[in-house]
């Protein structure tokens, strides 16, 4: 059963569309939101083995001309030096203003791919067909786009909407194990964030299969909390900052290990769960919250705790986060399951995490 929902940013506006078998009526979907003739697939080698040549043929089959890239998957293609690839093949390809850009993977393609999208001649459309679960409840919606530097994560980026999401649940079948758990840190940070009935539906979930059952449902729910808060503050200076409880953290520990130690949700999940520790004992957080937050992450066999030698290394690059304003880091703290709040600091907060 298709699902839809509205991102109402004015001019910027468009539609998700969540519906398992999306990618087989790919074409006839797009014909109804874009006019052009050509269009410029981006995805990577995983993505491309399943899905690229299905989502090429869908569209040249219905006339479009199209041409597609393939990129090595991983964080280290979402790099700055990966950019003039991308504008030569597009050069090449001689895609104009009028045409369109498709941002097939999971959040590195999506990020890379719209941040590619928002530079290029000064701005294409560009379509997200997420296909991991990170990217489906989070990175494919709202606009942020960017590229990584040496001294981390999303450093050159810009807010860039999307014409339009296209979420086939049913790609998720072909996700690694280690991806899917990756995707559902980011899933549980919803329910932390925003909603407490939805933190204890998935607490109660025993098994991968258990949540494909209720996919629809969980996509659904992450996608409405995001966009809410997306249209109430569309360039993260206030309220959309809750999104990103656990990622100072986060961002600082996939650094820390280069980002081949943790993955994104990983290092997230540990992020949640030592910040809400810290906070707990600045009175802060209700006790017993880190406690819940572990024992869910447990069940969902994602990683709680990390081994970090030079606490040092962790704080300079927390200094470097966007998230500091002037001498002030703001970090995102949960008072309870569900309600989270705004925090100004400093990154000595994080001197002492247990």
């Amino acid at each position: 059963m298709k699902k839809k929902l509205f991102v109402d940013l004015k001019e910027n506006s468009y539609n998700i569309l969540i519906e398992k078998g999306l990618l087989n009526k790919l074409g006839e979907e797009l014909k109804n939101i874009y006019f052009g003739e050509k269009i410029f697939i981006i995805t990577d080698e995983n993505v491309d083995k399943y899905y690229g040549s299905k989502v090429k043929d869908e569209l040249d089959k219905i006339g479009y001309k199209t041409r597609k890239m393939v990129l090595a998957p991983g964080e280290k293609t979402k790099s700055f030096s990966t950019l003039p690839s991308i504008y030569n093949e597009l050069l090449d390809f001689k895609l104009t203003r009028k045409e369109l850009i498709i941002t097939l993977g999971g959040g590195v393609i999506g990020d890379l791919g719209g941040f590619a999208a928002s530079t290029f001649l000064r701005g294409v459309s560009f379509i997200q067909i997420p296909t991991s679960l990170l990217a489906q409840v989070d990175s494919s919606v709202g606009g942020k786009v960017a590229v990584d530097l040496e001294k981390g994560k999303n450093l050159v980026g810009s807010f860039y909407q999307p014409k339009a999401v296209f979420i086939d649940p049913d790609v998720l079948n072909t996700l690694p194990e280690k991806f899917y758990k990756d995707g559902m840190a980011e899933v549980i940070k919803y329910g932390c964030i925003k909603d407490r009935d939805f933190f204890y539906m998935l607490k109660s979930l025993k098994s991968r299969e258990e949540v494909m059952n209720n996919i629809e449902d969980i996509l659904y729910k992450c996608c409405y909390i995001k966009k809410s808060v997306v249209e109430r503050d569309e360039k993260d200076l206030g309220e959309r900052m809750l999104l990103n409880f656990g990622h100072t953290l986060g961002h600082a520990i996939e650094k820390y290990y280069n980002f081949t130690g943790y993955s994104h949700g990983e290092a997230v999940a540990i992020g949640m769960y030592n910040i809400s520790l810290k906070s707990e004992d600045e009175g802060i957080t209700e006790k017993g919250v880190a406690e819940e937050i572990k024992e869910i992450l447990i069940n969902y066999d994602l990683p709680y705790k990390v081994d970090i030698k030079d606490n040092n290394k962790i704080i300079d690059t927390i200094s470097l986060d966007k998230k500091n304003i002037g001498n002030v880091l703001k970090v995102i703290l949960l008072k309870s399951i569900g309600e989270s709040i705004i925090y100004d600091t400093t990154s000595d907060f994080f001197k002492v995490v247990r």
